[in-house]
Parts: structure tokens; sequence; C-alpha cells
């Protein structure tokens, strides 16, 4: 079975991953959306951290260090930024930060990351304006949307052919066009929410 479904906070996420354990669905996977496999219900204890490896070498010694201590890694790779654990057996320490600092890490680590997203398509949207590949006074004038020669000085129902022909066009450029700043934006709020969550935790 496969689900998708959005967090920005971890405690909430291993929650919820706890809570479809108890329904009998175990995590196998997790990329996109996350991939269960029915199993016996049962009160798991999950959890999250977030990193990136360089190496294979170094990801395999990360879960190794965490199996050492009774936990299994059950979903992630090593550019996958985040890493799940489930509590193997009931030994082990109860959860796989050693103290609030570490734990508010990964809070770090995932805004540093949203943020570089943001920040990489910045140059990009630039050199579109620049260019005159994206026209950001379209916002104001979504006239400059529309191609067609004279269309606006076109009246009656050749007017309202060309437009209605044209719109669905203008439309997907303006949404193209959209795209980036969006996402901008949109990483930026991740940044900055993650950001929210790491000082949160780190007063807890």
């Amino acid at each position: 079975m496969k689900k998708m479904k959005f967090f920005t906070n971890f405690d909430r996420e291993e929650q919820w991953l706890n809570e479809m354990a108890r329904q009998g669905y175990r995590l196998v996977n997790k990329s996109m959306t996350y991939e269960f496999e029915t199993a016996k219900p049962e009160e798991a204890n999950y959890r999250i951290d977030y990193r990136t490896f360089k190496t294979r070498r170094d990801f395999e010694d990360y879960k190794a260090l965490f199996e050492d201590c009774g936990w299994t890694h059950v979903a992630g790779t090593k550019k996958s930024g985040a890493q799940y654990f489930k509590q193997t057996g009931d030994w082990g320490d109860e959860d796989i930060f050693s103290d609030v600092n570490s734990k508010a890490a990964r809070y770090k680590r995932i805004s540093d990351m949203w943020l570089s997203l943001a920040c990489s398509f910045i140059p990009l949207f630039a050199v579109l304006i620049s260019t005159g590949a994206i026209q950001v006074t379209a916002i104001v004038k979504p006239k400059l949307l529309y191609y067609t020669p004279g269309l606006w000085e076109m009246s009656g129902s050749q007017f309202w052919r060309s437009f209605l022909f044209e719109t669905p066009f203008a439309v997907m450029r303006g949404f193209s066009w959209a795209v980036i700043p969006i996402m901008i934006l949109v990483y930026a709020a991740f940044a900055y929410k993650a950001k929210k969550e790491y000082t949160k935790s780190q007063q807890e």
C-alpha cells in the first residue's frame, strides 16, 4: 500500500508512522510516497533523522552505528536526506538522539537544504528575466501573455475566436513563467518553517 503525505514536523511524522503500525501497516520504503506492507499490528517506535552522505561507506557506517544501538534502518538512501529507523524489539535506547541539540540539528540540516534549493533557482530566474524569456510585468499586464498580432484591436466575433483560441496557450505560458518564482517561495517557506522547528526544539 502506498500513501502520499507531507510533513514539516518530524515528531508528527513519527507519530503517524507509529499509528500506521498499530493498524497493521509496516513502513518498507519512502520516496515520493510512503510504502507499507501488511503486518501484524504492533506498538512500533519509529524515529527519523535527516542526513546525506558523500560515500556509500559513510552511509553504511552510519546505519551500522544505529543498528548496534538497537535501531533498524527501514527507509532512506545516502542522498535522500530523511532516514527512517525502527526500534528493534524491546532492547536499545528509546530514542536515536542522545540530547536535545542533536535532535534539533536535523531541522537545521533540512532548513539548510530547502534554503539552498531556493537560492539555486534565483540566478536562473534572473537570467530568464534578463533575456526576456519571462516577463514579470505580465503579473499586472496579463495581455502580455497573448501573442496574436493585433488581438486587442480586433472586435466582434473575430476577437472572440482569436481570444478563445489563444487563451489556453496564454494560461500555459503564464503557468510556466510562474513555476520558478513559486518554487523559490515554497522552498523558502519550507526553510523558514524548519528553522522555526529547530529553534523550538532547542528550547524544549
